[in-house]
């Protein structure tokens, strides 16, 4: 249980700054994250990592030098904003192109790609490596669907090693590539973690029981076994990683082979545990031929306070080897020794202007008044479900969908008073709105939200009061926005809350309903849809691995959308009477 904090909400901020404030010879701040406090040389690839608070000494305490440039840094066990990525990324690049490289997870995906898009739109030359090391979370022949958990870190250094030997950004990138492919990791867990605020952990293990399959996020293991001993631990985690399924493309046999061996606590284990389970590790390996080379033992990424272990075996070649030896220093990894480089000057940080607000006529303004009231009611409904939000989203996923909701909610509400304050117009404010709620939300529901509201605001502009045919509009763009993701009817996500809401509220306004009427049926069309999910099995997401948890309890991200539609209506509703 967590146990020191102050406003939950504020919990990764705060954090961020006292881990800054701690290792300033090391880190700058930055809008959404941190960068090296020392000069890069000119013209180097800068690596930039990043993922949701939590991890720790993920992300931020990667940074360094022979390690990242920069790490995004989102909200607890949520992925950064595209906005985060960017100003990160912007802030370490210095000239030879940005590598973004995370563990391949939803929210994540969705936002370094959004972030890549703009830099390249900017003339940042951007690529992309995502890390796909737990084999429990996909079969070998899906590698591509798996997710990134302590493997993170054999990519990360070999990229920043490559990087700071000044290789080109196609010779980072390759090399970043081969990592991954030859690094594999499987996790275990005794208990679940609590997030701070929380009563109850993210999930539960029985007493003599152990998980099997864990990701990083609080999310359930794919199996349960019961507790082994150390010894009977080391040998489960290393016969999974030798089998012949999981040896790398070109590795016949272990034997002869050359690896890199991580044993990594997630949160609560000793050291010390760690320790008597690497001695056995290390025996086993050995037995089978493997030739260990420069081992890890302790907490590399982490699962906040989640008891637990996972091994990760890093098969080298001569390039991968030299790449992995070469020397480093940040915060929480040190190797060998680097000559201390020149501290960069904070006055080359990037600065955040907000740009002006254009014009928009007085329809439109009073317009602008009823959609704050609208955000407002929004952010009422999201504190009063908050905690329930987030127990439904932890029977299959990471529990952070509330807490996630709040931010977001919390922040497209400050924007659109400030908006409003400034003279913006309907169109203008949701903008701004959609904007900070991704910025401050991050995750998957935090991009969706902001593409959501982005289009929504396009929809109905600057130039008149909203009409029952702009609003149908609206709703329809934002719908064709978040079906861009990827996700469809039936995957259990809001979509299957959202496309029948947009189809029936346009219905209802062709059969010449009035735009309260017509969002009320939609609205109950959308919270009989939210309900219906709790039949569906999740495609998507974190929640995709722990399918059959989920049946019967329904989808976080289609309940919240249902209940805000149900929010709005009643503004909608209670401004027509007036």
């Amino acid at each position: 249980m967590t146990r020191l904090y102050n406003d939950p909400s504020d919990f990764a901020d705060e954090m961020t700054d006292g881990f800054v404030a701690a290792n300033q010879r090391w880190v700058r701040r930055v809008h959404g994250g941190v960068v090296r406090a020392t000069r890069s040389t000119p013209g180097t690839v800068a690596l930039v990592v990043g993922g949701g608070s939590g991890h720790y000494p993920a992300f931020g305490g990667l940074v360094g030098q022979g390690l990242a440039h920069g790490a995004a840094l989102g909200n607890l066990f949520a992925s950064p904003s595209w906005q985060q990525v960017r100003s990160v990324a912007r802030s370490a690049h210095s000239g030879g192109g940005v590598l973004l490289s995370y563990g391949n997870y939803a929210g994540d995906v969705l936002n370094f790609d959004a972030a890549q898009a703009k830099l390249v739109a900017e003339g940042i030359e951007t690529r992309t490596v995502r890390v796909t090391d737990d084999i429990a979370s996909a079969p070998a022949a899906e590698a591509h669907k798996r997710r990134g958990i302590a493997g993170d870190l054999t990519v990360f250094k070999v990229a920043a090693a490559a990087a700071e030997a000044g290789w080109s950004l196609d010779e980072v990138v390759r090399v970043a590539e081969a990592a991954n492919a030859r690094t594999r990791s499987v996790g275990v867990a005794f208990t679940g973690c609590s997030l701070p605020g929380a009563d109850e952990p993210l999930f539960t293990v029985p007493e003599g029981r152990m998980a099997v399959g864990m990701g990083i996020h609080g999310e359930p293991g794919i199996g349960e076994v019961d507790v082994p001993t150390a010894d009977g631990l080391a040998a489960l985690l290393v016969e999974s990683l030798l089998a012949d399924a999981e040896r790398p493309e070109g590795v016949e046999e272990a034997r002869g082979q050359r690896v890199a061996v991580l044993l990594n606590g997630l949160g609560s284990v000793k050291y010390e545990e760690l320790f008597v389970v690497y001695a056995k590790v290390d025996a086993l390996l050995r037995e089978a031929g493997v030739e260990i080379v420069e081992p890890e033992v302790g907490e590399l990424v982490t699962s906040f306070d989640m008891a637990g272990a996972s091994l990760t075996l890093f098969w080298l070649d001569d390039e991968l080897e030299s790449l992995w030896a070469a020397p480093a220093d940040a915060p929480a990894y040190k190797k060998g020794s680097v000559d201390v480089a020149a501290r960069a000057d904070d006055a080359e940080l990037e600065a955040l202007v907000a740009a002006p607000v254009p014009p928009a006529t007085a329809a439109s303004r009073e317009a602008a008044e009823l959609v704050l009231a609208a955000l407002e009611a929004v952010q009422a409904t999201v504190e009063q479900h908050a905690d329930e939000l987030g127990r439904i989203d932890a029977v299959a996923g990471d529990g952070d969908h509330g807490i996630g909701m709040l931010r977001g909610v919390g922040a497209a509400v400050a924007a659109a008073r400030e908006a409003l304050q400034a003279g913006a117009g309907a169109g203008t404010l949701l903008d701004r709105a959609g904007d900070a709620w991704s910025d401050r939300a991050g995750g998957t529901s935090g991009a969706l939200w902001g593409s959501a509201l982005a289009s929504l605001g396009a929809a109905v502009g600057d130039d008149e009061a909203p009409t029952r045919t702009s609003v149908v509009a609206g709703v329809g763009g934002a719908t064709e926005a978040i079906l861009e993701f990827g996700a469809v009817v039936g995957d259990k996500t809001m979509v299957d809350v959202l496309v029948p809401f947009d189809e029936a509220l346009r219905t209802e306004v062709e059969r010449g309903a009035d735009l309260a009427t017509a969002w009320a049926r939609a609205s109950g069309v959308a919270l009989a849809a939210a309900a219906a999910t709790a039949d569906l099995l999740p495609r998507m997401g974190r929640a995709r691995p722990h399918a059959e948890k989920s049946l019967g309890t329904p989808d976080a991200g289609a309940t919240s959308l249902a209940l805000i539609t149900e929010a709005v209506g009643l503004v909608v509703a209670s401004r027509q009477r007036a």
